[in-house]
């Protein structure tokens, strides 16, 4: 690829970024405004700094436990997903409902604990002020910064918490490991992300782990014939066969990135480029020819953090809940007055 045509796709890329929804951010994803600001908690909290307790917080966890970054991340996303940004994740289940941290999906989350300390602290300061949603929008941005020691994107506020988290509702939102780019496409478009969206927020995957049942399917038995999934490099399928043997055990964990799980970076786009993305999901970006053009620009370290930072922003303000509406738990894990 020449000079001037990365030129070009990397001011494409840039543009597409700033495109879709509030242009500073403050809008919610499907672009009917959120009221979602900058240093939100200013003037309501002053007593503590909420966004350096957040962060002395989650950098404290991070750093006695790198894999917390990947945790905290991935629970922002499964937030998101599903009814917006708005904490409904983090409720426990009743005996009535059967809320969106006990579907499958969200059976492997972890990193509520982290959260839960972080709003008996916020609490003790500032009663009723801060949401689980903003503590958990932050605590992602936080833990991802960790690594660089500088934010790696802002974080708009004043996210209220959700009262309802369905089970049920999490399948048709939140993307699979094993969905198709049709698929994938659809469900970001439905929460006002776009395909640039798309792309860049799978560079998500360059940190953490899975497990060998996720991939299980494309290792040993993509077609019904026993075979691998053809579109995955035969070596990397080799070495993912002996990482999980066949029958997969459950418990057996695998790097998403193959080269840097513990180091955010754009390597998650040259391992996908050279057919060693983990997931169907990561794989079928190389099937669309923007996707697949967008993924190889993406390498660029710099171009990835800047669209990282401004697709982060977009799917922090997905039908988040403002004024009126909402609440502010008290406990981050049962809604107010349970």
């Amino acid at each position: 690829m020449s000079k001037h045509i990365l030129v070009f796709l990397v001011s494409s890329i840039l543009v597409v970024g700033c495109m879709g929804g509030k242009g500073q951010g403050h809008g919610n994803g499907n672009g009917n405004g959120g009221g979602l600001k900058l240093k939100y908690y200013d003037n309501l909290c002053r007593s503590v700094s909420v966004e350096k307790t957040v962060r002395d917080i989650v950098w404290s966890k991070v750093a006695a436990d790198p894999t917390m970054a990947a945790k905290l991340l991935r629970l922002h996303y499964h937030d998101c997903f599903v009814r917006g940004c708005d904490g409904s994740i983090l409720l426990d289940p009743t005996q009535n409902t059967t809320t969106e941290k006990t579907a499958g999906p969200n059976r492997s989350i972890s990193g509520y604990e982290v959260i839960d300390e972080i709003k008996t602290k916020l609490e003790a300061s500032c009663p009723e002020i801060v949401s689980c949603a903003d503590i958990v929008a932050l605590a992602a941005r936080d833990a991802v910064s960790f690594q660089f020691r500088r934010e790696m994107w802002p974080v708009f506020t004043g996210r209220k918490d959700g009262t309802i988290s369905l089970a049920s509702e999490v399948g048709g939102n939140l993307p699979s490991a094993n969905a198709n780019f049709t698929t994938l496409l659809a469900q970001f478009g439905t929460k006002g992300l776009s395909l640039n969206d798309l792309v860049t927020l799978s560079g998500a995957h360059t940190i953490g782990i899975s497990h060998c049942t996720l991939v299980a399917r494309r290792l040993y038995n993509f077609t019904g014939a026993g075979d691998a999934d053809p579109s995955l490099d035969q070596t990397y399928a080799k070495t993912l066969r002996k990482l999980c043997p066949n029958p997969v055990n459950s418990a057996t964990a695998i790097e998403m990135d193959p080269n840097s799980s513990r180091s955010f970076d754009s390597n998650y786009y040259r391992a996908l480029n050279q057919h060693k993305g983990l997931f169907v999901s990561d794989a079928t970006l190389l099937t669309n020819r923007q996707s697949a053009t967008i993924a190889k620009v993406l390498e660029n370290q710099m171009v990835f953090f800047a669209n990282f930072a401004r697709s982060m922003v977009k799917m922090g303000a997905v039908e988040v809940l403002t004024g009126g509406q909402g609440e502010v738990r008290k406990n981050c894990r049962v809604i107010n007055g349970q």
